[in-house]
């Protein structure tokens, strides 16, 4: 059967990274229609950010990079030495103009990697242009979308649909409408809860 699924993501979130790569596993094995739904994890984040240190007071940042980076091997991805958290409002723009044009998935994990792994201000419409012309989008239309906001309502929308759907963290997968799986699971994990619910359904 094929699986359809709605992944609620921010660029902000870590877990989201890894769930891209999980979810381009899968497909190895499983078939999948993803629908990724850029969701604003946290909207009041200034636009120059904030140090995580005081975003997530109390919190041992440097055991959960360690975690990260232990759950991010396995795809091949490296977790750089980042201390900010930043406003992602400009890039989901971005990536509902790269929806439009055809380069959602390419724009969407160099973003991840921006944030991740070479520790770029992704706030930065300057940085939001650069990968946009690193994947072939217009960068002088997107520029002019972002100015006038032409995509400010599809947050909106991702929004209400987050709470159609009872999101309040990312990612959260919504298989088939119905099913829902939070957090980045491990593969097997995810593999052995689509047999489920293909089971439950045949």
């Amino acid at each position: 059967m094929t699986f359809h699924i709605k992944i609620f993501s921010d660029h902000i979130c870590p877990f989201c990274y890894i769930g891209t790569k999980m979810i381009e596993e899968l497909k190895k094995d499983v078939s999948i229609e993803d629908e990724w739904v850029d969701f604003e994890l946290h909207p009041t984040t200034p636009a120059e950010g904030i140090l995580l240190k005081d975003k997530f007071q109390g919190a041992n940042i440097e055991q959960m990079f360690v975690q990260l980076r232990q759950s991010g091997a396995p795809y091949g991805i490296i977790f750089g030495e980042q201390t900010h958290l930043y406003n992602t409002r400009l890039a989901i723009q971005a990536s509902e103009f790269a929806k439009d044009h055809g380069k959602y998935h390419e724009f969407h994990e160099k973003v991840f990697y921006a944030n991740f792994t070479d520790i770029k201000d992704i706030s930065d419409i300057e940085v939001i242009k650069e990968i946009a012309k690193e994947v072939g989008l217009d960068t002088d239309e997107l520029e002019k979308a972002l100015k006038d906001g032409r995509y400010l309502p599809r947050l909106e929308e991702a929004q209400e649909k987050a709470q159609q759907y009872g999101v309040t963290g990312t990612p959260t997968f919504i298989i088939n409408d119905k099913y829902k799986i939070v957090g980045a699971q491990s593969l097997d994990t995810f593999k052995r809860t689509l047999q489920q619910i293909e089971n439950q359904e045949a």
